[in-house]
C-alpha cells in the first residue's frame, strides 16, 4: 500500500462536503459514485469513483486497531470515526462481492433536547426515574439513539447521577456536566457487551445505557439492575411496543419465559416506540407510540395477555400513553404532517380515516372487557 495523504485529504473533504450538505448519511462503493442520503432522498455527488486501492488505504487510515482484527474475520465491523472539525460518523465497515464498502452515519455532536426532536414530554419522567427499565423500540433510522441521547442529557443537565454507557460503537459523546458520565465502547474499552454487562453494578452506577438489547444476557443484566435500584435505558428493534415485549422474550427458551415475563412486569417502566415522519416543512419528525407500565399493563403482562397490549396503550391516554394513531392523528392536526403521510405511517389506516372524519371508536376498552 502506498502514501495513503492524498487519500487521506480526500476522504476528509468528502466527510466534510457531506456535514455541510446536511447528509445524515453516506455510501462508498467500489466502481460507482459516493452517494449521501440528504431528506432521506440519495444523491450521487459529483467525484471520483472510488477503487479497490482506494478503498483499502480509506480502511487503514480509519478503522481502529482493535476492529482490524475483527473485520479480517467477520468481512464487517461497527467503529466510530472522529474527525477534528468536522464531527463523528458511526461507521460500519462491509463487503460486497468481495470488495470494501462504507456506510456512514454523522452523529450530531449536539444532541438536541427534547422539544426540537418533537418527543412526547412523559419521556423527561422517565429520564428522572430511579429504578425500572425504559425501552426505545423502533426500526433502524427511526431515532432511537438520538431519543436515548437526549433523555441522558436531560439527566447530565437536571440530577446529579453517575451515568455508565454500554456501546457497539459509540454514538454521541457527552460532557460531564451535573453527571459523572463513562462511555464503554465494545472491542475498544470492554473485551464485550457480556463482560460490561457483568461488572457494571461493581462500578457504581445510578443510570445504565445499553446500546441495545440484544439477546437473554442484556435483558438479565438490566433487571436485576432495575431490581436494586438502577434507572436503565436501552433499544431494540421493534415496529410497535407490543412486538418488543415478544421480541425480549424470544431471546429465553419457552420454559423460561414465565419466568422472565413475570420479573419484567416488576421491572419494566416503558416502552416507546419511534417512527420518523416528513413533515409539511420537508424535514422530518417522530411519531411515538407509548406503553407504560401502569397496574393494568403489568396485570397483562403477568397473565401473558399480550395480545391486549395494543387496546391498554389506546385507551390509557389519561396516564400518558398513545398509539401509533393517536401520534399521528396530533401531528396532522398540529399542522405538522399531511394526512397522507399519517395514513402511510398508520398502524391502523382506516380507523386513522375515520378519525379525521370525527368518528372514534372505543374499541380499546370493548376488547380490554
Amino acid at each position: 500500500m502506498g502514501d495513503t495523504t492524498g487519500t487521506k485529504e480526500m476522504f476528509h473533504r468528502i466527510l466534510g462536503l457531506a456535514v455541510e450538505a446536511g447528509s445524515s448519511d453516506l455510501h462508498i462503493k467500489v466502481g460507482v459514485p459516493i452517494v449521501f442520503r440528504i431528506n432521506r432522498k440519495l444523491v450521487n455527488i459529483e467525484a471520483p469513483a472510488p477503487t479497490n486501492e482506494w478503498m483499502e488505504d480509506v480502511a487503514e487510515i480509519i478503522v481502529p486497531k482493535h476492529a482490524k482484527k475483527r473485520f479480517e474475520e467477520d468481512r464487517e465491523v461497527d467503529f466510530s470515526y472522529y474527525l477534528p472539525g468536522v464531527g463523528r460518523f458511526r461507521t460500519n465497515l462491509f463487503q460486497q462481492r468481495g470488495e470494501m464498502c462504507l456506510a456512514m452515519r454523522y452523529v450530531k455532536t449536539q444532541v438536541p433536547g427534547f422539544e426540537e426532536l418533537g418527543i412526547v414530554p412523559k419521556l423527561k419522567e422517565f429520564a428522572e426515574a430511579h429504578r425500572g427499565i425504559v425501552l426505545l423500540s423502533g426500526t433502524t433510522g427511526s431515532g432511537k439513539s438520538t431519543t436515548l441521547a437526549a433523555m441522558i442529557e436531560h439527566i447530565n443537565a437536571h440530577q446529579r447521577r453517575h451515568i455508565i454507557t454500554m456501546e457497539d460503537p459509540i454514538e454521541y459523546v457527552f460532557e460531564d456536566n451535573q453527571c459523572i458520565i463513562e462511555q464503554r465502547e465494545v472491542g475498544l474499552d470492554t473485551g464485550s457487551f457480556h463482560t460490561a454487562l457483568r461488572n457494571v453494578l461493581r462500578q457504581d452506577p445510578d443510570v445504565i445505557m445499553i446500546g441495545e438489547m440484544r439477546d437473554a444476557t442484556s435483558l438479565g443484566a438490566a433487571m436485576s439492575a432495575s431490581d436494586t435500584g438502577h434507572l436503565v435505558l436501552s433499544t431494540v428493534h421493534t415496529t410497535n411496543s407490543s412486538q418488543a415485549v415478544i421480541r425480549i422474550l424470544d431471546f429465553y427458551k419457552a420454559d423460561d419465559r414465565e419466568q422472565v415475563r413475570r420479573q419484567l412486569a416488576g421491572t419494566l417502566m416503558a416502552i416507546v416506540t419511534q417512527r420518523m415522519v416528513h413533515t409539511v416543512d420537508n424535514k422530518v419528525t417522530v411519531a411515538q407510540e407509548v406503553l407504560i407500565n401502569t397496574p393494568i399493563v403489568k396485570k397483562l403482562l403477568e397473565e401473558n395477555r399480550l395480545d391486549k397490549l395494543s387496546a391498554a396503550i389506546e385507551t390509557g391516554t389519561e396516564d400518558g400513553m398513545q398509539s401509533f394513531n393517536q401520534a399521528l392523528y396530533n401531528l396532522h392536526m398540529q399542522g405538522k404532517i399531511t394526512k397522507e403521510e399519517a395514513l402511510s405511517k398508520a398502524t391502523n389506516p382506516q380507523a386513522l380515516e375515520m378519525n379525521f372524519k370525527g368518528i372514534f371508536l372505543d374499541e380499546g376498552r370493548r376488547i380490554l372487557g
